[in-house]
């Protein structure tokens, strides 16, 4: 699959892109290479091939979901101006 010069300009237009000639054609240059390269990954046997969900297959250590520090919340409480049972009360700003 090839990029023609029209499809090129149709697309840097949607893009909001001013190109000059030598952009235009670099560009184009580039995103046939691309094309030219998803069409040989597709040409590739794959039906040998396990889906992986990550490329690396390698596990992460999963530790326990615990609590592992007390709660500071009075101490923090305590450090404000005015509090409220567990919420800090702040002066209306808005009105």
């Amino acid at each position: 699959m090839s990029i023609n010069r029209k499809e090129l300009t149709e697309m840097a237009q949607l893009a909001q892109l001013d190109l000059n000639a030598e952009q235009s054609r670099l560009i184009g240059q580039s995103l046939n290479q691309i094309t030219d390269m998803v069409e040989r990954i597709k040409k590739a046997d794959t039906a040998q091939v396990e889906p992986m969900f990550h490329p690396c297959q390698f596990w992460m250590p999963l530790r326990d979901d615990g609590v592992t520090e007390d709660s500071h919340k009075e101490q923090l409480l305590a450090l404000a101006k005015q509090s409220d049972d567990n919420f800090y009360l702040v002066p209306k700003v808005i009105e």
